[in-house]
């Protein structure tokens, strides 16, 4: 189990159609080192990774698998 200090990193994610699209990002995301925990959500086309992987490395995995993908915009404080 991890130390509870991991960081956490969204992307958006383009082109996921369907739950198999979903699936196979948080596979990809999932293999890339220093990835604790990838949760996809194809509503929000969003991914939530925790653990200490470099996000470019995450990028090129989703854009590897055919998707498109990018740090998410940090939501504005309310």
């Amino acid at each position: 189990m991890g130390s509870g200090n991991e960081a956490k990193t969204v992307l958006t994610i383009n082109g996921m159609t369907c739950g198999g699209c979903a699936n196979t990002v948080t596979r990809v995301l999932s293999r890339v080192p220093g990835v604790e925990h990838a949760e996809v959500d194809l509503a929000s086309g969003r991914a939530v990774v925790t653990g200490r992987a470099n996000a470019e490395a995450l990028i090129g995995a989703v854009e590897a698998a055919g998707f498109g993908g990018r740090l998410a915009e940090p939501a504005a404080a309310s």
